[in-house]
């Protein structure tokens, strides 16, 4: 992906996962095959993606964060977006209290003074620039902290970006002077974190990755089957995000300040604003920790100091409307894969935004009991959402760091990675003590092919001759509505009848809470594939069933009883 006579051998290659964001960036590393997110100089593991130029002195992350009130127009903010795009096609709504983005001939620019001396010339930079300067901080940061020069990355990236984006990026990366392996998208990196860990299960499941950020909120809907990735569904928002739940704190607040000082309002002036911006932005992260926290700006607005308090319960009465945006989000990704929520086993909270605890809640209201939740709030051993994608991207880059850049390049190609899918599963059906035909799956909707899979049916307690029967199938919603209650007539006349003895007797007794309807997902048993017959299994035995489906979409079966010699093998 770089250039050749610069990209190191395999074997001098040091390797760092990066996920370059909108509003932060964070830097990972691998030690003994575990991933550690890196701090920088400055002890921060989440990096603000801001640059800022004071006296001809470069900032970046949070102290470049603290000039956007006192120098904002040479501070440039929530430019990742803007790579690889023309003028024409983005939103500057975020930087209206920082640099802002101009058109040079039709590319992205931003015009700021970052020279020293009272007669120094103000610099056009394109957002190209402005990002190589960024990754070129970032990876003296880390080159820092491993006290060895970084020579290669593997960066996340959101689902939507294009070809012209990616392209853009990893030019800005080049030069930074750092060689790209590989570019993966956001969500599967955050799947990949928590695959990697030791104590993770492989199975096949369906993921939703709801990736709230500063300024957008992505939510992917990922197929994982036998260690595959398969993306369904994408969903991106930029109006419920991060920035909304500042905004709601910023109206609150600034309401309550012009309650005491009638006629000033900190929204009308930009250094106000930017202030009350900030300590809304910091009130919100304290809410996600704790159930109280306190907001404090000196000289908000006037010259006049401000203090105030809130509660998380009021806080989230407030931002109710932003709240439900993200839950509408989820389903809208979730109904796009074509699925129904019972089909999702996971959901993974990622980015700063998922940090708050009652998003996480509302995702547990949405989907079953059985859905694991992965959030900090809902799981105790749930990974930082902010680490999540730079920790994934450290893992792979810790698999491929010893490969040619050719061969990465190759394996990674569109195609080569888009390969065949089933559309229905494939499994077999048992006959279970009520006699009833129960279809268990073997190879999971949404595999990719080839794929071989294996499992083991309980025969008959007696054992004898089994029938296995082979078939596809695939899941619908079995809904079963509360039965209709009784009409009012004798039941209501026998409990006025019981009034007379029971004085205590109230209609409240009659006002029962209405049942609701009960959803759950079943299979479905289609086509028959195959029938095989295994004979004399013995009492308590098992049955193995293996399908092998051949990347033409051949299926192949083999049936043994556990333990026996020989079985049942055929081609479909």
């Amino acid at each position: 992906m770089s250039d050749k006579k610069e990209a190191p051998a395999p074997g001098d290659r040091t390797v760092i996962g990066l996920t370059f964001g909108n509003s932060s960036s964070s830097i990972a590393c691998t030690v003994d095959d575990k991933a550690e997110v890196i701090a920088n100089e400055d002890g921060d593991r989440q990096i603000p993606t801001i640059l800022s130029y004071v006296d001809g002195e470069e900032y970046y992350g949070q102290q470049a964060k603290n000039f956007l009130v006192r120098n904002p127009k040479n501070t440039v903010a929530y430019f990742r977006d803007f790579l690889g795009k023309e003028f024409k096609s983005i939103d500057p709504t975020h930087n209206h209290a920082s640099a802002h983005p101009q058109d040079v001939d039709g590319t992205v620019s931003f015009t700021i003074t970052d020279k020293e001396g009272e007669d120094a010339e103000p610099s056009t930079l394109s957002v190209a620039e402005i990002s190589t300067r960024y990754l070129r901080r970032l990876v003296g940061s880390a080159s820092d902290y491993l006290g060895k020069k970084v020579t290669s990355a593997v960066i996340t990236i959101p689902t939507n970006f294009n070809e012209k984006q990616k392209a853009a990026l990893v030019a800005a990366a080049s030069g930074a002077g750092i060689e790209v392996l590989q570019l993966i998208s956001e969500p599967v990196a955050a799947v990949l974190a928590y695959d990697a860990r030791p104590e993770a299960e492989i199975k096949d499941k369906i993921v939703v990755v709801a990736d709230l950020g500063g300024t957008r909120s992505d939510v992917t809907v990922v197929a994982s089957r036998g260690g595959m990735y398969t993306i369904l569904a994408t969903a991106h928002d930029y109006e419920y995000a991060g920035a909304a739940l500042d905004k709601v704190l910023m109206d609150h607040f600034a309401k309550e300040f012009l309650k005491k000082y009638p006629g000033n309002d900190p929204r009308e002036n930009a250094r106000s604003l930017a202030k009350l911006k900030q300590e809304s932005e910091a009130t919100k992260k304290a809410l996600s920790l704790g159930t109280n926290a306190s907001f404090s700006v000196e000289s908000l607005a006037a010259g006049i100091d401000f203090a105030s308090t809130i509660n998380r319960l009021r806080y989230e009465t407030i931002a109710r409307s932003v709240l439900e945006g993200f839950n509408r989000l989820v389903e809208s990704a979730v109904k796009k894969a074509g699925l129904d929520v019972l089909d999702v086993d996971e959901v993974i909270l990622a980015g700063g935004t998922a940090h708050t605890p009652r998003i996480a809640a509302n995702f547990r209201s949405i989907f079953p009991e059985s859905t694991n939740i992965l959030a900090p709030s809902t799981t105790p051993t749930a990974i930082n959402p902010s680490e999540l994608q730079a920790r994934g991207a450290a893992l792979q880059a810790s698999l491929i760091q010893e490969y040619e850049a050719e061969d990465i390049d190759q394996s990674t190609h569109a195609a080569v990675t888009t390969v065949p899918h089933i559309t229905n599963a494939i499994g077999v059906v048992s006959v279970s003590e009520t006699g009833e035909e129960v279809f268990v799956p073997i190879v999971e909707p949404e595999t990719a092919v080839p794929a071989r899979r294996t499992v083991q049916v309980p025969a008959p307690k007696n054992g004898g001759d089994v029938l296995v029967k082979i078939v596809e199938g695939n899941t619908h919603i079995k809904v079963t509505k509360p039965e209709p209650k009784k009409s009012n007539g004798d039941s209501k006349a026998a409990k006025v009848e019981d009034a007379d003895e029971d004085s205590d007797f109230s209609d409240d007794d009659d006002s029962d809470e209405e049942e609701e309807e009960k959803r759950e997902k079943v299979w479905k048993i289609g086509s028959t594939v195959a029938e095989a017959a295994i004979r004399g299994v013995k009492k308590g035995g098992k049955v193995e069933v293996t399908i092998q489906v051949n990347a033409d979409l051949g299926v192949v079966v083999t049936t043994r009883e556990v333990g026996a010699k020989g079985g049942v093998r055929g081609n479909i």
